[in-house]
């Protein structure tokens, strides 16, 4: 708080008298936090509220005694609080005007009693009190320029003293200095825009308006006075005692269509005042509106008519003033304020206080220094401003290489946080290779095999420049490397108020070796080092270099050991942090073979489900059961992880926890289901079980992601005739249809569009879609999305719409340009896409009329431009729909002359099964054509479909039969028309 009120509250003094807090949009946001912070102090923290101060703050008061009640003794013109220190001396003390207060407690109460003056009474406790945390703590915690080393010396007296009081204090002045960086980050918001009059500026704009002002009808003002005409040394008309609050002077301005503005001029802009005291030579000085920056921009809020008339002459008043000597700026270091501890202390009064340019040509200068220096970081490639120095932000394809492994450090022995030393841990140095960004692992699909494979990363370049972060960090690491336990667990708080989300600091974290000795803090007895260590792993853990690190230095193997924690909360934060680091193969297998997978599911084992008001014990069981649904769903990604889970007995437990109420445990319980749906062994076990209900149940959920995860553990589930069932039957189809017509959310129209195509390949399915809900409508919509995703997912659900459909010809005629917008889609570039419309396609074919429109949109030549595929999935519902669309007019002669036919006959050599069986059904219908059956020999189909003819598929036997069938009669008709 100290550093906050020296160097961003802004303070006024006349004389050499002591200064006083500005009235000033800034101060009083800087007072609501402090006042914020002390009202909440007794609740969040009652053991250091009842810590007495070292000497009392102490202040003239504007209370008076009556306000005092319940717990205070009142005696004429005297209270003191009934609550007493050790050496009896009340905690709060008023006599005459002055009031002492002694603890945080006693604090919080005055400010209740104050309600609407507490701000007058924070503003002056704090300029009697310039620096309070001396009066709270002691001299040896005061504010100081230059390097604060405060909290070193305090890491070093816990060290060397056990006394409790010390460690009450340490938490005290940890809590006060998270408060000093709250409001310097505050107040940065504020400075960063704040201007500075001076009495130059404000004469200056006095008599430029005069120039303008007068009776006439083009005139801007009537009139503008000022209130005196005494003018001080210093340029300031305001009194003395007025000048400490920063105010300059008083102008009285007549404008042409309101009643006479009395108005103050202050350091801090312009601003409406009381106006003349009725019977006095006086004014109100109370303000009585917002704050401007300057007396033009003031009366273009308050004076139509001076907005209209200033308009229309010559001159540019609403430019920002052009003389350097008039304002001053306030200029920030271009420093950002993400929790560090050195950097905010050490930004001195020249760094944020007020700075005079002394003429526009070194303005000029300066801007142009600014411009060539910035142009140099672009051309080295660094990050933007909310990136690290240090990292470049571009990196090309020859950039990525397998990553290596950071670390090769094996922690086998277990330490004692107390043995902890520089070198207990042998480590070796940390590989250089940063990232720029956060990248996603590449997820493991059902389908993916065990083996395990290192992450692409790029390797930027680091620059000499190191941030700020990197050596606040590398002052901490000698204290969390050596000292006893209270020690430790002061550098991993101070190393917690570092913005972890940040990369510099995760990766600052890696470097210097403290990332090995925060996984040995695992492996200690001491349970505060371990919380400490799991809370900071939590957060950096969104590093991939980090999880790779944690994983290579066997942090995963010390994580699932502490699953079995009595500790509820060591418990919790390491099933989080394994959620965070198994988003990769090797991590995933690793928590599976050292028995994480049985662990977790045990941690699913609570008795909250269904409390509709839950005990505190109940809450924390809900929490372990979310941290362990969270790690399952991790894992998850995996197969073999996925049949550990259902050996694990995962199963009747995440089917116990979907019938929760909490959407904080449903999403990762839902999320887990859905990644194991693809798992027939699954999708049985969630139709027996009864989760198909609480899963519609939760499609009408507030929480988008939860609705989506529902939606998709439909979609794989709905494989079945018994679940699509279930599903109508819980009245799953109108949420789904809701949800088409309602979310914006892309990946959730994806999810529920492929839900609905699932389902709609039940007949029941489909006629209830389309005769209550409109859901065909609603699908066909979505194909006009941008999403390929959605767009995809739409085709592929009004496929089995339009086959189970009763006059589905006539329904696909009723959407206005439908056909056209379907047909347009196949100039799409995703593969999904163009599989999902040829497959829409062929179903919209079977309607003779509407074979008849998409040809006339060209259907023919775009689905000849797709036959160049080596795609299997497009391959089979290309060929599909080409043999659908064969059987209009000249369509099989049109798809010869758009060279369609020679690619077909390659799709013969595919292992897939469909694709021969819908490729032969299309070279049938192709070959009804004489130039197309000419095509097809010359490619050597003949041969292909010979060992075709004795498949067990008849279809595709027939089909295969019939086109050689047809060159064969073609061969024949050849011959005879040449031989006779």
């Amino acid at each position: 708080m100290g550093a906050a009120l020296a160097r961003a509250a802004q303070w006024t003094a006349a004389g050499s008298g002591p200064g006083t807090l500005e009235i000033t949009p800034l101060n009083e946001s800087l007072l609501n936090q402090i006042i914020k912070f002390a009202e909440g102090f007794s609740t969040r923290h009652p053991q250091e509220a009842a810590f007495v101060f070292r000497e009392p703050l102490e202040w003239k008061t504007q209370l008076n005694c009556s306000v005092f009640g319940e717990g205070y003794d009142v005696n004429g013109a005297t209270v003191q609080s009934e609550a007493k220190g050790k050496d009896g001396q009340p905690l709060l003390l008023l006599t005459a005007s002055t009031l002492r207060v002694q603890s945080f407690d006693q604090l919080c109460c005055l400010l209740q009693i104050a309600m609407e003056k507490k701000l007058k009474e924070a503003q002056a406790c704090l300029e009697a009190n310039r620096d309070p945390i001396v009066k709270i703590l002691g001299p040896e915690y005061g504010t100081v320029e230059g390097e604060d080393m405060s909290m070193l010396h305090l890491l070093d007296k816990v060290k060397k003293d056990d006394d409790p009081e010390t460690e009450v204090k340490m938490k005290i002045f940890l809590l006060l200095r998270q408060l000093d960086l709250q409001l310097l980050n505050s107040s940065l918001k504020h400075i960063s825009q704040d201007v500075r009059l001076n009495p130059a500026a404000i004469d200056n704009e006095v008599n430029l308006l005069k120039n303008f002002s007068g009776k006439g009808e083009g005139t801007v003002l009537e009139s503008l006075e000022y209130t005196s005409d005494y003018m001080f040394s210093n340029g300031c008309r305001a009194p003395p005692w007025r000048q400490v609050h920063g105010e300059i002077c008083y102008l009285v301005i007549k404008p042409h269509d309101t009643d006479p503005l009395y108005i103050t001029c202050s350091t801090a802009g312009v601003f409406l005042n009381g106006g003349q005291l009725k019977g006095k030579d006086d004014i109100d000085y109370e303000r009585k509106s917002d704050v401007y920056k300057d007396i033009v921009t003031f009366l273009r809020e308050r004076s139509p008519r001076f907005l209209e008339n200033m308009a229309k002459q010559e001159y540019r008043f609403f430019k920002e003033p052009t003389h350097e000597n008039n304002y001053q700026r306030m200029e920030i270091v271009e420093s950002k304020v993400s929790g560090q501890s050195q950097d905010l202390y050490n930004i001195t009064e020249k760094n944020v206080c007020e700075k005079m340019k002394s003429s526009a040509a070194r303005r000029r200068s300066m801007d142009k220094k600014k411009l060539e220096m910035s142009m140099k970081w672009r051309s080295m490639g660094l990050a933007a401003s909310h990136r690290p120095k240090y990292f470049s932000d571009k990196a090309t394809k020859k950039d990525i290489e397998e990553e290596g492994r950071s670390s090769t450090v094996s922690l086998k022995t277990k330490k004692k946080a107390s043995g902890i030393s520089s070198g207990s841990v042998k480590i070796q140095p940390a590989s250089r290779c940063k990232t720029s960004g956060r990248f996603e692992d590449t997820s493991e699909s059902s389908s993916e095999p065990e083996e395990d494979e290192e992450q692409p990363v790029h390797h930027q370049e680091r620059s000499t420049d190191l941030p700020s972060e990197y050596w606040g960090i590398q002052k901490l690491a000698k204290y969390l490397k050596g000292g006893n336990p209270t020690a430790t667990v002061i550098a991993l708080c101070l190393m917690r108020d570092f913005n972890l989300a940040q990369e510099t600091c995760q990766l600052a974290i890696k470097d210097l070796g403290c990332l090995e000795v925060l996984i040995n803090l695992l492996d200690t007895e001491e349970i505060k080092c371990q919380i400490g260590s799991l809370k900071i792993l939590k957060e950096i853990s969104q590093n991939i270099l980090i999880r790779h690190a944690i994983a290579d230095l066997g942090g995963l193997q010390i994580m699932v050991k502490i699953l079995d924690s009595p500790d509820k909360d060591l418990k919790c934060l390491a099933a989080e942090t394994i959620a965070n680091v198994a988003r990769f193969k090797l991590a995933r297998r690793t928590v599976r073979q050292h028995g994480g997978i049985k662990r977790l599911v045990g941690l699913l084992e609570g008795i909250s489900v269904g409390s509709t008001s839950p005990t505190p014990y109940q809450a924390n069981d809900t929490e372990i059961a979310r941290c362990g649904a969270l790690a399952l769903w991790s894992c998850s990604k995996s197969t073999k992880n996925k049949e550990a889970i259902r050996k694990a007995g995962g199963i009747p437990l995440l089917a116990r926890w979907l019938k929760c109420s909490h959407a904080s445990i449903l999403t990762p319980v839902v999320g887990t289901l859905q990644e194991c749906a693809s798992e027939p062994s699954y999708r049985l076990a969630i139709r027996t079980e009864g989760m198909i209900e609480n899963l519609v149940k939760n499609l009408s959920s507030e929480h988008e992601e939860l609705q989506m995860h529902c939606a998709s553990a439909i979609f794989k589930c709905a494989e079945d005739k018994e679940t699509r069932d279930l599903v109508r039957q819980h009245g799953g189809l109108q949420p789904l249809s809701v949800l088409l017509g309602n979310s914006e959310n892309k990946q959730l129209l994806a999810a529920v569009t492929g839900a609905i195509w699932k389902c709609a390949i039940s007949g029941e399915n489909v006629s209830k879609i389309i005769d209550r809900l409109d859901g065909v409508r609603l699908l066909w919509s979505l194909l006009k999305n941008p999403n390929p995703d959605v767009q995809a997912s739409a085709a592929w659900a009004i496929c089995p719409c339009i086959e189970n459909a009763k006059d589905a010809g006539e329904m696909v005629r009723s959407f206005v340009g439908g056909l056209e917008l379907i047909v347009n889609l196949l100039k799409s570039n995703n593969k999904e896409v163009l599989a999902s419309v040829c497959a829409a396609i062929t179903n919209i074919a079977k309607d003779e009329e509407n074979l008849a429109v998409i040809t006339d949109h060209g259907v023919v030549p775009l689905l000849s431009k797709l036959a160049n595929t080596n795609n299997d999935k497009l391959r089979r519902h290309l060929a599909e729909a080409i043999s659908h669309c064969c059987k209009w007019g000249s369509n099989r002669v049109t798809f010869g002359e758009t060279k369609a036919v020679a690619p077909l006959v390659r799709y013969l050599k595919s292992n897939d099964p469909s694709v021969h069986r819908a490729t032969a059904q299309a070279l049938y219908e192709l070959s009804e054509d004489p130039n197309n059956c000419i095509t097809m020999h010359e490619n050597g189909v003949v041969k292909l479909l010979l060992a075709m003819v004795g498949s067990t598929d008849e279809t595709l036997q027939e089909a295969a039969a019939g086109c050689i069938a047809n060159i064969r009669r073609l061969a024949l008709a050849t011959e005879k028309a040449k031989y006779g």
